[in-house]
């Protein structure tokens, strides 16, 4: 699990409740129709802009948010290492045995592409035409959130102009301004916090999850390329630390 997001959300909406319990009680902030108007607001603008399976799987999306798990670039770079060795020492074929210990697909494409005798050109256009259509996945995912932060204090504004409109509608009757205004302000309220404590931080995340995830890939695809070509594991070390800051670079030939 990603604890820097789940402390994030937590942690930002348990400042956001102290502030308002302390300024009188949370039963003020709570109000159905408001929340209404945002929710519902936001999901309704959300499907007219998107396929209603696009809008359903955001839930599955939103999940790689809060995944701790990731590749790390050194032990890919290790992996591409070695497998460059065996190439060398034994040929392609060998590069078989390499893959009950890939947990990538994308790598195991990548070994079946090579061990079933592709040439460099088609292997490099398959793996990077799937690279192009996760990057594709990644942007809805991520554009999908983006959308609802957008959409959410817009709602909110409606819902503001509603409750100003229903206020002075009653103006003659002094009990019905409360709910009224309660309605123009707690809709802005909803729609501000919804929009910056969770759409818009998660479409963030999604984007810096994907950057990572792509580099890796395409650490990956250089890496296969370059042991087709029968490069020396150095050489192909060192050309694939030229995809990471020197800080995180770990030779296994070289020492300082």
């Amino acid at each position: 699990m990603d604890f820097a997001t789940v402390i994030g959300i937590l942690g930002g909406f348990g400042l956001v409740i102290v502030a308002m319990a302390s300024g009188g009680g949370l039963a003020w902030f709570i109000d159905g129709p408001s929340a209404m108007i945002v929710f519902g607001g936001t999901f309704g603008a959300v499907l007219i802009n998107y396929p209603i399976a696009d809008v359903l799987g955001v839930i599955q999306v939103a999940k790689n948010a809060f995944r701790g798990k990731e590749q790390r670039t050194a032990a890919v770079i290790n992996q591409l290492v070695e497998m460059s060795k065996i190439s060398r020492k034994e040929g392609a074929i060998a590069l078989q045995r390499m893959i009950p210990g890939a947990r990538d697909p994308f790598l195991v494409k990548a070994i079946h592409l090579v061990v079933d005798g592709l040439d460099p050109a088609h292997v490099s256009q398959i793996l990077e035409t799937e690279l192009d259509f996760i990057g594709e996945r990644h942007r809805l995912g991520a554009e999908i959130f983006t959308t609802m932060g957008n959409f959410a204090p817009a709602m909110g504004l409606i819902g503001t102009l509603i409750g100003l409109v229903q206020m002075l509608k009653g103006m003659n009757d002094p009990g019905s301004i409360g709910p009224a205004m309660a309605i123009a302000l707690i809709t802005t309220f909803y729609g501000v916090i919804l929009a910056n404590l969770v759409f818009l931080p998660i479409a963030g995340k999604l984007k810096t999850k994907s950057a990572q995830e792509l580099l890796i890939k395409q650490l990956i695809i250089h890496g296969i390329l370059s042991i087709q070509s029968g490069d020396n594991p150095r050489i192909l070390e060192q050309k694939l630390h030229s995809y990471i800051a020197p800080r995180e670079r770990r030779s296994r030939f070289y020492r300082d």
